[in-house]
């Protein structure tokens, strides 16, 4: 079974240098927030959103959305891919493709 897989829009980096990524972003880019919670904020750019969430780096990450984020993330992981990241009080994990790739997995 292949899991369908939709991607989003939003694009998000991690980084323990919170808010000096948000005056980047801000000031170099010329951003501005759209969303903004506790320990993260969000960047419309146009063509996708930017999300800067605090905590230990891990590269970019993109969304993609699954009917069943179990049993895309089994078929996933004996594809090749390493789980990174699960939060069982939520319904996603973050996986690294055999390229390098990160991507969060979510329910659709």
């Amino acid at each position: 079974m292949n899991a369908k897989m939709k991607s989003g829009r939003d694009v998000i980096i991690r980084t323990e240098n919170w808010q000096a990524a948000i005056d980047f972003y801000q000031s170099a880019l010329g951003l501005t927030v759209k969303h903004h919670s506790k320990g993260m904020a969000g960047f419309e750019t146009g063509s996708f959103c930017l999300y800067v969430e605090q905590g230990p780096p891990h590269g970019p990450v993109f969304d993609f959305y699954v009917p069943d984020v179990q049993a895309a993330k089994a078929q996933l992981v004996a594809a090749g891919c390493i789980l990174i990241e699960e939060d069982p009080a939520r319904p996603r994990c973050y996986l690294r493709d055999p390229f390098g790739i990160t991507f969060n997995i979510a329910a659709s």
